[in-house]
């Protein structure tokens, strides 16, 4: 390499030439010590993995401890409110088990088109999915807006 220019720091210049007289000696290839250095990074792996596992249950379990507390608090200062909650839930759960009674029986009656045609599930879907999903919806509010705060409740 007669070419080679002076002009960069030896910082800069890389030698990639295949003479081995020169580099660092040879170092022997064991297996088995490359097979226990890979089980001990994996090791570590999930060690790292078990922590931030712990600690995303930790956050979550404060999280929702949280919530508890503040729904607790919502219905401590709305007593009144939250009766009418429950029994608003409860007649709503009366609503919904005959609407899904409904929803069945147009199921069972119209088996064989809906089956066999889109346009006969997308009807029954428009018809029937919104309204069930809203109804779903305002159940689960008003259900955790009247539960009653028991022991078990409030872990």
């Amino acid at each position: 390499m007669s070419n080679e220019s002076n002009e960069f720091p030896p910082l800069f210049r890389i030698d990639v030439s295949a003479d081995t007289a020169s580099g660092a000696p040879a170092a022997s290839y064991d297996p088995n010590s490359v097979m226990v250095a890979l089980l001990r990074q994996l090791v570590a792996g999930q060690a790292k993995q078990s922590k931030l596992l712990e600690d995303f249950i930790q956050q979550q379990n404060a999280t929702q401890r949280q919530r508890q507390n503040e729904l607790g608090q919502w219905k401590e200062a709305n007593p009144g409110l939250a009766r009418c909650c429950r029994t608003a839930a409860e007649t709503l759960s009366r609503v919904q088990i005959q609407f899904l009674r409904n929803l069945t029986e147009e199921v069972l009656d119209n088996e064989e088109s809906l089956v066999d045609g889109d346009f006969m599930l997308n009807e029954f879907v428009d018809r029937f999915g919104p309204r069930l999903a809203h109804l779903n919806g305002v159940l689960q509010v008003l259900s955790q807006l009247s539960t009653i705060n028991t022991p078990a409740n409030q872990t």
